[in-house]
């Protein structure tokens, strides 16, 4: 990060923009490397946007989760995938800061120059077994989004073989030099560029303190290791109602992509016609509804990410001063908010993708590019709005919430 003083969020999002020309320029070679360039890596790290979310007792910015998705819009705006791959990779810095132990957080976050980490739930054949001081760790994680250059990987983990109740699902903190990076990423649809590559783990011991329960991070008292350790609301929330919008955030920046080159693509352009008629697409009333549509719903999704990092920041701050839980309906309405706002980019992209015709559908074009990144989030299993719905009303209701 640049030295003198620290920078603000408003002065964080100008630099985010400034990069703009320089990724959509480096957005055929990122898909082509699988992941953005040392170049790139480089002006982020000068930047601070690795520092967003990590305290500022190890050097970090200590900024907002509103501040971080208008960052990680900026960036994906520019380039969808290296915004993936920045947003997850810096993302987890909040996760260490809020949910490990002074002990590990000193390590991961104090004892190096720049921690990023890459984080899945993706396991395969993994085991965590216990022994004196910690555990046994092996086993694959797909889909290990920021590794390329991570300092950590974070892997979820069962303890016990078979299936594994929630409850005893682990999280271990595993440092660079101890999981290896596989050369297996870039088949999907879009997000060629995210460097979401799997990771291996080979019998690797890792201490207790580098080892979490997977629901210490749903705590909903706001009395964490991270809160009591700097003092910060930043630190008190519950990771899942934030995590979420690390993925949307990519997905308004990528509609807003989209929008931007069907602008550039019809400006100056005649409307296909039988008779010549030579009518300027920006003057025919179905270019004019799908733009104003797709900008409709790109603008609409981007207010409901950032009224959500006000909420989640609310929430957290009242656990503290309040006393107040941060509840399941809480996270769960968060959740609900930022699926909303994925599926308006959805419907911006798709919108613009069909009336953008056969040309914006080629092979190299961006538009292309842009729909084909939101293809790939439109496609995760995991995040499909409907079928996770229900959780909300189960929150509400005071249910068991059906998601895992």
């Amino acid at each position: 990060m640049e030295s003198g003083t620290a920078p603000d969020g408003a002065e964080l999002v100008r630099r985010a923009e400034a990069m703009r020309a320089q990724l959509i320029e480096e957005q055929v070679a990122t898909e082509a490397r699988r992941f953005y360039s040392e170049r790139t890596h480089e002006a982020f790290l000068a930047a601070g946007f690795y520092h967003l979310l990590a305290p500022r007792r190890y050097g970090g910015l200590e900024l907002d989760a509103t501040t971080f998705y208008k960052v990680m819009i900026a960036i994906s705006r520019g380039c969808p995938s290296s915004g993936w791959m920045l947003s997850l990779g810096a993302a987890h810095a909040l996760h260490v800061a809020s949910y490990f132990s002074e002990r590990a957080q000193d390590e991961m976050l104090g004892e190096n120059d720049c921690f990023i980490a890459a984080a899945s739930f993706a396991h395969q054949d993994a085991l965590a077994s216990p022994v004196d001081g910690g555990y046994r760790v092996s086993g694959t994680w797909h889909f290990c989004s920021g590794v390329p250059y991570a300092s950590h990987h974070l892997g979820v983990i069962p303890s016990q073989p078979g299936e594994c109740p929630v409850e005893d699902l682990l999280m271990v903190a595993i440092p660079r030099g101890e999981f290896r990076r596989l050369d297996n990423w870039g088949d999907l649809i879009g997000l060629k560029g995210s460097g979401s590559h799997s990771v291996v783990v080979e019998d690797v011991f890792v201490p207790t303190h580098r080892v979490i329960h997977l629901l210490d991070m749903e705590n909903p008292t706001g009395h964490t290791p991270g809160y009591a350790l700097h003092a910060n609301h930043l630190y008190a929330g519950r990771f899942f109602g934030f995590a979420i919008g690390e993925l949307v955030a990519v997905q308004i920046g990528a509609a807003q992509a989209a929008v931007d080159e069907f602008e550039r693509s019809i400006i100056g352009k005649p409307k296909m016609s039988l008779n010549n008629s030579g009518t300027p697409k920006t003057e025919d009333a179905d270019f004019q509804r799908c733009f104003g549509l797709a900008m409709a719903w790109s603008d609409s999704a981007e207010s409901i990410l950032l009224k959500v990092g006000e909420q989640y920041m609310e929430h957290a701050r009242r656990t503290i001063a309040c006393d107040e839980a941060f509840t399941d309906e809480k996270v769960w309405r968060l959740y609900g908010q930022q699926m909303t706002a994925a599926k308006l980019c959805w419907d911006a992209g798709e919108t613009l993708f069909r009336v953008g015709s056969t040309s914006g559908a080629r092979d190299g074009e961006r538009l292309q590019r842009y729909w084909r990144d939101l293809c790939a989030f439109r496609s995760n299993g995991l995040h499909q709005h409907d079928f996770r719905a229900r959780a909300l009303a189960q929150a509400r209701f005071g249910l068991p919430v059906s998601f895992y």
